[in-house]
């Protein structure tokens, strides 16, 4: 067996892992790298008998575009529903590629290459790592996990039942310079919501993203406790309508204290796809629970909006001096830190930060969807590799510190198992 590392080994984002056999060649991921100065890969380096995708970020996922048609795609289904949304709402083709459904903790072959896929606990929706087997060699890719979630108990799982006899382990590791001090789990970023809306004399606005489920749980729940109503955008309703093919416990339309905002580009968009027989039901409901701006405006007290980082604009309505919006930034900050050409709104976003708008009171609020270093510890320890590959980090240097048995790589190096 043949592990190649072609993006990852010194970054976050853009992951692209190869394992092959003499007869089989299959990508972990093809990620869109996160910054600007990240290498281009090959088109030699996308060359393989299939993609295994480990969850629906960009990061892992986003090289799906430039692969050909008929590289087959093996993903996890709730995970290729939110690919098929996002890119619905974009007005983006449907991929053409062939997709294969697995699912957790069932194995399945590629040529002679056997995949189990592990459910773990991400901010993002149906997210895997992988055990991959052949050759008589066992190797762990983790992809992005935590432990802090609301889904900690597959992590718990793992390290209580670990795999065993690892050759090798390659192990992300965001959080190698960063800590959750502020919010070490997201109870914290529901307790946080929750003293904001208890006391609130305008409307709250929460920046995050619509694909990260845990924090729109979070957020449902702490409207729950404060008597608030949540206000999500179509897109977004559409997106928790996909987690109902595997579970009854997040949050829809139909839900108490849910409500449905409908801008026009997103609005445009769904009335396409109804003209074309899509959505079914989901169009009655949502426009049965749907709210008006004047609404939102008669009683802004009354809610928590989910927004994005392009709503600075929207938020600004809603301004008075003596009765001030609040203003949940709940993601990556890197994201706010950005270059200005990402958005042209994150000006807008970074004065009310910075306290250069008056009317606005800018609190952040959030968890990683990444391990620390003490669980990163904890996952290593378990499966007792023979070889530590750091992959997912800006700091594999790092990695000896914390953790036995390392073999640090660069982007292109391959070693034989």
């Amino acid at each position: 067996m043949k592990l190649i590392i072609h993006r990852g080994t010194h970054e976050i984002g853009g992951t692209c892992i190869r394992i092959a056999t003499d007869r089989t060649s299959v990508l972990f991921d093809a990620g869109l790298p996160l910054s600007p100065d990240s290498e281009k890969l090959s088109p030699q380096a996308l060359e393989a008998d299939a993609v295994v995708i480990s969850h629906p970020h960009q990061d892992h996922c986003g090289l799906l575009d430039v692969l050909p048609d008929s590289m087959p795609v093996h993903i996890g289904q709730v995970g290729k529903r939110l690919l098929d949304a996002t890119r619905l709402f974009l007005r983006r083709q449907p991929l053409r590629n062939t997709f294969s459904y697995f699912q957790a903790w069932q194995p399945f072959m590629v040529g002679d290459i056997k995949i189990t896929p592990y459910l773990v606990d991400h901010s993002a929706a149906d997210a895997y790592a992988f055990l991959i087997e052949s050759d008589n060699r066992r190797v762990i890719y983790s992809g992005d996990f935590r432990a802090h979630g609301r889904k900690s108990v597959l992590f718990d799982s793992m390290i209580d039942n670990p795999m065993r006899d690892i050759d090798v382990l390659l192990m992300e590791g965001t959080m190698m310079q960063r800590d959750n001090a502020d919010f070490p789990t997201e109870q914290s970023v529901e307790n946080a919501i929750a003293d904001i809306l208890s006391s609130q004399r305008n409307i709250s606005f929460l920046i995050s993203s619509s694909q990260n489920i845990d924090r729109i749980v979070s957020a449902y729940r702490a409207c729950l406790r404060t008597g608030k109503t949540l206000v999500i955008d179509i897109y977004s309703a559409w997106v928790l309508e996909q987690l109902l093919l595997v579970t009854s416990g997040v949050p829809t339309i139909d839900w108490k204290s849910i409500k449905v905002a409908f801008d026009k580009p997103k609005a445009d968009v769904l009335m396409d796809q109804v003209n074309r027989g899509l959505f079914g039901s989901f169009i009655d409901r949502a426009i049965r629970n749907r709210i008006k701006v004047t609404e939102l405006t008669s009683n802004p007290e009354r809610y928590l909006m989910l927004s994005k980082i392009s709503g600075g604009r929207f938020i600004s309505r809603f301004v008075r001096d003596n009765q001030p919006v609040n203003v949940i930034y709940s993601q990556w900050q890197g994201y706010l830190n950005g270059e200005e050409g990402e958005s042209r709104h994150i000006p807008l976003i970074r004065a009310m930060r910075a306290g250069n708008s008056p009317g606005v009171v800018f609190t952040y609020a959030h968890t990683s969807g990444h391990a620390t270093i003490t669980d990163l510890q904890r996952f290593a320890g378990a499966v007792s590799a023979k070889k530590l590959i750091p992959v997912h980090t800006e700091h594999g240097h790092l990695y000896s510190t914390y953790f036995k048995n390392v073999v640090p790589l660069n982007d292109g190096e391959h070693i034989e198992l």
